[in-house]
């Protein structure tokens, strides 16, 4: 014989779901600061520091990325 049970968990709070909402976003804006801060100073770099690194300039947005997201996209 089958049968379905419905549980509910506990909810949160509206305080609870306010700061998460809250962390959530410090810690995406801060991940967004990091990757904008590796994108500045690898796009500082010249041609010839890129080429050191085996860079080219058209790789800075996707190396800048992969460095703070991993590899997400």
């Amino acid at each position: 014989m089958a049968y379905a049970q419905i549980t509910r968990g506990a909810s949160a709070s509206l305080f609870d779901r306010i700061a998460d909402a809250r962390k959530t976003y410090a810690q995406r804006w801060g991940a967004y600061r990091a990757y904008r801060t590796t994108f500045n100073e690898l796009n500082k770099l010249t041609d010839r520091d890129l080429s050191d690194l085996g860079l080219h300039r058209s790789m800075i947005q996707g190396v800048a990325y992969d460095a703070i997201y991993g590899d997400k996209a």
